[in-house]
């Protein structure tokens, strides 16, 4: 699966983007990463294409997460933005069904980064 992802960029603190990422093909689960330097890659949320979602605690109630099951596209709305979240944002995608936990998901996939920088 390829996957192309867009919508990266400098925001001020408290400002808003949205990441959209395409896949080359249907799948069943799709995702964000970020890694921020120096420090670990980290799951930032997580849509399956019946419609389940997980969020990492520290974005809950601030990004959404959805998905275009008939353009294979999953978006990612970052409102509220803060300093912590800048980070290198990496679309994921998983082909096959899932019934677990999505916090838990294997990725097969991944697209290029995109850089999200939140500094005023």
């Amino acid at each position: 699966v390829q996957l192309q992802a867009s919508g990266g960029g400098l925001v001020q603190p408290g400002g808003s983007l949205r990441l959209s990422c395409a896949a080359s093909e249907s799948i069943n689960v799709m995702g964000w990463h970020r890694q921020a330097p120096g420090k670990q890659r980290e799951l930032v949320a997580v849509i399956s294409s019946g419609g389940r979602t997980f969020y990492r605690d520290s974005v809950k109630g601030r990004f959404t997460i959805s998905l275009d099951n008939a353009k294979n596209t999953v978006y990612l709305q970052m409102n509220n933005l803060k300093p912590e979240d800048t980070a290198v944002y990496y679309c994921v995608a998983r082909k096959r069904y899932y019934s677990g936990s999505l916090d838990t998901v294997v990725f097969g996939s991944w697209g290029q980064g995109t850089q999200v920088t939140v500094s005023s």
